[in-house]
């Protein structure tokens, strides 16, 4: 899966469910995707994106080599303060969880996961993962072709992807790749980004509610 910036709850049943989490960095960003944006709620109770300030880039630039602008931190703590949930980080940015959101010295990629990785340990989710990019998959393999490959350098019998994947992948093919092909179901649970929710409820009630609609 792609790496998404804070992203929903539902987004860590992936981790929840699988033996390896494989980070898909390794392909084309899509700037019209979650990779760099997410939505929490703003003064006025509506949801709003919050956007990671990246530097510009050709348009077929790979996930890996994404970089942030020379003044991302200034950009992001103003955008910062457009939400609730962020004042009492935007005011003192000494905290943990301050200082891996406000630290753009990283790639955004390292910043991403990073981020994952401390949602996923407040959450008690167990965090095994690697980056596709470490793989030695042949660059000419694109889409399915791409994951399969990924999957038979893990020795993977089985896939499982978000719901969003299903119009993507053939379970024909899988099959006669000697990997079952499964998806998890929409999630039912609240769509806003995880950071808001692990900053104003329980986080042992949200692991629940992520466990609870495992496949």
């Amino acid at each position: 899966m792609q790496p998404y910036f804070i992203p929903y709850a539902g987004y860590f049943r992936l981790l929840a469910a699988t033996d390896v989490f494989v980070i898909y960095d390794c392909v084309q960003f899509s700037r019209r995707g979650w990779l760099h944006r997410n939505k929490m709620h703003s003064a006025a109770g509506n949801l709003e994106w919050m956007t990671l300030p990246l530097k510009k880039a050709p348009q077929d630039i790979l996930i890996k080599d994404l970089e942030f602008r020379d003044s991302a931190r200034r950009e992001l703590l103003a955008e910062a303060r457009k939400f609730p949930a962020l004042s009492k980080i935007v005011a003192d940015d000494r905290g943990e969880i301050a200082s891996l959101l406000f630290d753009m010295t990283v790639s955004p990629v390292d910043y991403i996961v990073r981020l994952l990785r401390w949602a996923a340990v407040r959450l008690d989710i167990p965090w095994t993962v690697l980056r596709s990019s470490t793989l030695d998959i042949d660059p000419a393999k694109r889409g399915e072709a791409r994951i399969l490959a990924i999957a038979a350098e893990l020795n993977a019998t089985t896939y499982l992807n978000a719901p969003g994947g299903v119009e993507l992948y053939d379970r024909d093919n899988f099959r006669d790749n000697g990997i079952e092909l499964r998806f998890l179901d929409t999630y039912a649970g609240p769509k806003q980004s995880i950071l808001e929710r692990l900053l104003t409820e329980d986080p042992a009630s949200i692991r629940a509610e992520i466990y609870s609609q495992l496949d």
